[in-house]
């Protein structure tokens, strides 16, 4: 496998650098003012394909990289803004901003070294560099916001007026692309889609009244991988193959989130939102080494937001560090009355400040007697938890199937995405459910669905009534609030530990909200996180808990292959 990777790697990144430099020493000025106008070239990627064939994991066998739909030429409106900013202005910033959490990026721009124009800049340049870059490129951005340099300066101006400024403030973040924002299509990956121009979701208008600046949508696993069975990780047909940054190839990217969590991985923005049903926001985040919390259902909204299940859904924060999660998740925080599942809150609630004074003593953690003996990193975890003072209980309650999981997913999506395209999507869009949608794909499945649309073929095939939906939803919910319920109540426990998104179903449907938080690095140097698992509406305790372990041992390191 080692000799493959090397083959795959070493090819594919010969022929890419001299592509590049072909590209780009050809480029010249195209006006008046010598402006350099950069563009996205699309490269040759027959013989990346061909060897990507021999990959051992089938769903890394790609079709395709880059998008056949969609020519990656958001730049056009920022080349201008970007032509004064040199690689002489981006090394004095790095500094100052690579790997830096919100506080300390804060803390610099308060002291003059730094501007919220020069933050954005900053990140734009970096994502311009990378992914103008066919060996480096990981295809995580659909889209960029072209008013973004300008509302920074904006936020420059106004700063010195606002008294009490969320820590959120000025601050650049990247938006998965199935929640609404409108400067930029909602796309949900889908070509059918491409030109949905919805309004702001509620949570993005949460962001923009705390003065964050919205600079683009990140790429998915389209439709939030509830469409076409064993397809790759981070696909979709707007944005093309998501690259894991650890393994560019080789690593899986994690998903429906992918784009999210590649973004923050690699230093992209300040932080991006995920959206998750079933291990949406926990698969990224692990397989990118970033910080990323799935809350209980209501705490965040989903009005805006393309959906799978009305039951499940929620979007979520994910960051470089715990700290930033906490900012990011609070800004997005508020009552709306559109969801009925939001909840009220008498006061926003302000989980970052209250995080300095977190400890692991005293907190009763429950862990997996079959994790402990298979997984080392998970191990070691344990044992500096331990010794940082926290109570280690050894458990191993029995896993019930989660019969009908899927069943649930697939009527709820059936349902839920007519409510979507009808209320929430532009005008424009025609389709009024997923027939409709599939139809269209099938007009040009190359394009459109290159690996097929079995979800949504089993969608129209559907024929659940309400009723037995219903009952189908308090027997899953049952089932996992009793796997995790019994030994919390019996051994008093504040969190239970696991691995990645390994019990994300069971956390979805008994309502528990999840944090995961790097752990270190595997032996072939993949990236994988430890994940607390608390009962709902105990997102304070994920929080406390996270801060507490990554305080006394931060295992995150951004990707070797790009520390520019």
């Amino acid at each position: 496998m080692n000799t493959l990777i090397i083959q795959i790697v070493n090819k594919s990144i010969s022929f890419h650098i001299i592509l590049w430099f072909v590209v780009f020493a050809c480029q010249s000025p195209r006006n008046e003012e010598d402006q350099v106008y950069y563009e996205f070239p699309a490269w040759d990627e027959t013989e990346e394909i061909q060897l990507q064939q021999q990959h051992t994991n089938e769903r890394m066998r790609f079709k395709l990289l880059q998008s056949k739909y969609q020519q990656r030429d958001f730049w056009n409106h920022l080349n201008k803004e970007l032509n004064g900013f040199n690689p002489d202005k981006y090394e004095v910033l790095r500094e100052l901003i690579l790997e830096k959490d919100i506080p300390d990026i804060q803390n610099s721009i308060e002291k003059g070294k730094l501007t919220y124009e020069e933050l954005t800049l900053f990140y734009l340049y970096r994502i311009r560099h990378y992914e103008s870059d066919p060996s480096k490129a990981t295809l995580s951005i659909i889209s960029l916001n072209s008013k973004a340099v300008e509302e920074a300066r904006k936020r420059d101006k106004e700063a010195a007026k606002i008294n009490n400024k969320h820590p959120l403030y000025g601050m650049p973040v990247l938006v998965k692309d199935n929640i609404g924002t409108d400067a930029m299509p909602t796309t949900a990956g889908a070509i059918a889609l491409a030109d949905n121009y919805a309004k702001d979701a509620f949570i993005i208008s949460r962001l923009k009244e705390h003065g964050a600046i919205i600079l683009g949508k990140t790429n998915l696993s389209e439709w939030a991988y509830f469409f076409c069975d064993g397809c790759p990780l981070g696909y979709s047909a707007v944005g093309g193959q998501t690259l894991n940054p650890y393994g560019r190839k080789v690593f899986e990217s994690g998903g429906s989130s992918s784009g999210s969590g590649v973004a923050v991985a690699l230093n992209y923005a300040t932080a991006a939102i995920g959206t998750e049903t079933s291990g949406s926001i926990l698969s990224p985040s692990s397989l990118n080494s970033v910080v990323g919390l799935k809350p209980t259902v209501g705490m965040l909204s989903r009005i805006g937001i393309v959906p799978i299940s009305g039951t499940l859904d929620t979007p979520g924060p994910m960051a470089k560090n715990v700290s930033d999660a906490a900012i990011l998740f609070s800004a997005m925080m508020g009552y709306d009355d559109e969801d009925p599942a939001s909840r009220q809150f008498d006061l926003e609630v302000d989980f970052y400040n209250q995080l300095s004074s977190s400890t692991l003593g005293n907190k009763r953690i429950g862990v997996l007697q079959s994790l402990l003996d298979a997984d080392t990193l998970y191990n070691n975890t344990v044992k500096i938890m331990h010794e940082a003072g926290a109570s280690v209980i050894v458990i191993e309650p029995p896993l019930a199937p989660l019969d009908g999981f899927l069943n649930l997913l697939i009527t709820e999506m059936k349902n839920d995405l007519p409510i979507y395209l009808e209320s929430q999507a532009s005008e424009n869009i025609t389709f009024k459910n997923i027939d409709d949608i599939r139809a269209f794909n099938n007009e040009d499945i190359e394009l459109r669905a290159p690996y097929g649309q079995k979800w949504f073929e089993s969608m129209v095939a559907d024929s659940t009534d309400s009723e037995t939906l219903e009952k189908l939803k308090s027997k899953l919910s049952a089932e996992a609030i009793k796997y995790f319920e019994t030994p919390m109540l019996k051994d008093k426990l504040d969190a239970f530990l696991s691995v990645n998104n390994m019990h994300a179903a069971y956390a979805a449907v008994a309502f528990y909200p999840c944090l995961t938080l790097p752990m270190g690095f595997r032996s072939d140097g993949s990236p994988a996180n430890v994940t607390f698992i608390s009962p709902s509406g105990k997102e304070k305790t994920l929080f406390e808990l996270a801060w507490a372990l990554e305080k006394i041992q931060t295992k995150r390191k951004p990707p070797a292959g790009f520390l520019y």
